[in-house]
């Protein structure tokens, strides 16, 4: 690889990165000043995501026609439950606290799904995957500085619904005809949850910019950039630059909405984080060495 593709590469990987980001940092700004309510801002999110794929397929030639929709319901299931859950845990939760309990949940629920599935995890593996745990319940645990408990756990769900997600299109062979089908999928009942806010007018014209921003940029034009560039990095590296999404929400909430970074969420984050990494770093080392 020469050195200007190299460079492109990183760029658009981190571009694709600062996306998913934004996606915690624009639904916090929504909800926490009070733009937008939960549902309307969920219906507008999955429109206006549907909408830019649609568009992205269409300029690529891959526009989804009759009997041609990517995806399934089942995955398109899965993807609202994310979204609604992801949303309504964002009442209560900050930025960065939120995209760490959503990507340990999804990094969990995928490495459980592995074990139940018949892998065998190594050493690295379960250290990793206990490490995770023990922090992530230090995290949640009844205290000065803990997250909302009933936020917490929707978002772990959104989480889970994400692993689901991505464990029902793993080994798609047009990720992105088959996401633009699953928000295309959730297109009727997003305009459904867009009418009782387009009535009781609760949702302010910044809260729309914030959910057309998030499911139109974010969601639509991240999810394409993370595509485009997914066939060119490794198994291993494309799981670990994943792992910056919850320092960069983070980052984004102490800079645009002025939340503390608190000594707890820091200090379980590394441990989180730390375990995490050490889990996927396990899995790649034992299929290297052709261990199921």
């Amino acid at each position: 690889m020469t050195r200007s593709p190299a460079l492109k590469l990183v760029l658009l990987t981190a571009l694709a990165m600062v996306a998913f980001a934004a996606n915690s940092v624009l639904n916090r700004i929504a909800l926490a000043e009070g733009a937008a309510d939960a549902l309307t801002y969920t219906g507008v999110r999955l429109a206006s995501g549907a909408l830019m794929l649609w568009l992205i397929l269409a300029w690529r030639g891959d526009m989804p026609g009759r009997g041609r929709v990517g995806g399934s319901m089942r995955a398109a299931l899965a993807l609202f439950v994310y979204a609604i859950a992801f949303s309504y845990a964002y009442l209560a939760l900050g930025a960065g606290t939120g995209a760490l309990l959503l990507f340990a949940a999804v990094q969990l629920g995928m490495l459980g799904w592995a074990i139940r599935t018949g892998e065998r995890p190594g050493a690295l593996e379960w250290a990793g995957f206990g490490v995770a745990v023990v922090f992530l319940v230090l995290l949640v645990m009844p205290g000065l500085t803990a997250p909302d408990p009933f936020a917490a756990s929707l978002m772990i769900l959104a989480g889970l619904a994400w692993a689901v997600y991505t464990l029902l299109g793993r080994g798609s062979a047009r990720p992105l005809v088959d996401t633009g089908g699953n928000f295309l999928r959730c297109l009727p009942i997003a305009l459904l949850l867009i009418l009782p806010g387009l009535f009781a007018q609760t949702t302010s014209v910044a809260g729309w910019l914030y959910a057309i921003a998030s499911g139109a940029l974010a969601s639509g034009l991240g999810y394409a950039i993370w595509y485009s560039v997914l066939p060119a990095l490794e198994r291993s590296t494309a799981a670990y630059v994943q792992l910056t999404v919850p320092a960069i929400a983070a980052l984004g909430g102490v800079i645009f909405i002025a939340e503390p970074l608190t000594a707890r969420l820091a200090f379980c984050s590394v441990g989180i984080l730390g375990g995490v990494a050490l889990a996927l770093r396990g899995g790649e080392q034992r299929r290297r060495a052709g261990v199921r």
